[in-house]
């Protein structure tokens, strides 16, 4: 009798958190007071092991982010691929979230599956405000990730070399970023440029004295 309970009280559990995150996933913040209000665990998992707060992030819902934070949501939690609310916020750029992280206890030393900062990937994909954020809170501007990029490789290497990344590449340099730190083939941030014919942030790195 006891074995043929489990089952049941494991679903019994789960359907709170299960109630949430769904809630948090579709930016209803109706429900997500409602299913917290109901007892859902605030730290529950999915599937994928998410929790509730990183759904909301996954979909830039700013106000049931808000309000999951302000109710205790870790905002450090990863999940199955070591997303956690803070991190994704930082590598899509959703700035209004990635300043309440910020704020609640974010671990700026945290990493994600490829060993990257949050940093890094906003210096690739061209989140310049939230570079500017990142680089004021203290996340180290010369981590290196394990394919051996820091935040001003990735700016270089998988960047178009447009205005948006010529910025952060100006941030990063301003904020004492090595420019000399090569990748693992030994190919300078300043090589990287001149390959691609990226002819401001060149001049950028020159200025700053790399080679």
């Amino acid at each position: 009798m006891l074995m043929s309970l489990a089952p049941h009280a494991a679903s019994a559990d789960a359907a709170p958190s299960a109630r949430l995150i769904a809630a948090a996933d579709r930016g209803d913040l109706a429900a997500v007071k409602a299913a917290l209000a109901a007892g859902a665990p605030l730290e529950g998992r999915d599937g994928s092991r998410r929790t509730a707060l990183l759904a909301a992030v996954q979909g830039n819902h700013v106000a049931v982010s808000s309000h999951l934070i302000e109710e205790g949501a870790d905002v450090n939690a990863k999940d199955g691929i070591e997303d956690s609310p803070y991190l994704l916020a930082g590598a899509r750029g959703y700035l209004d979230i990635l300043k309440l992280t910020l704020a609640h206890g974010a671990d700026l030393k945290s990493t994600n599956r490829y060993g990257g900062t949050a940093l890094i990937p906003a210096c690739e994909r061209g989140h310049v405000e939230t570079v500017r954020t990142l680089i004021a809170a203290g996340v180290d501007v010369d981590h290196v990730n394990k394919l051996g990029w820091t935040g001003l490789l990735e700016a270089i290497i998988l960047s178009d070399g447009g205005p948006r990344h010529v910025e952060i590449v100006r941030q990063l340099i301003a904020a004492g970023a090595k420019v000399d730190l090569a990748d693992r083939d030994g190919i300078t941030p300043l090589q990287h440029a001149r390959e691609r014919r990226y002819q401001e942030i060149a001049g950028l790195l020159e200025a700053a004295g790399a080679h």
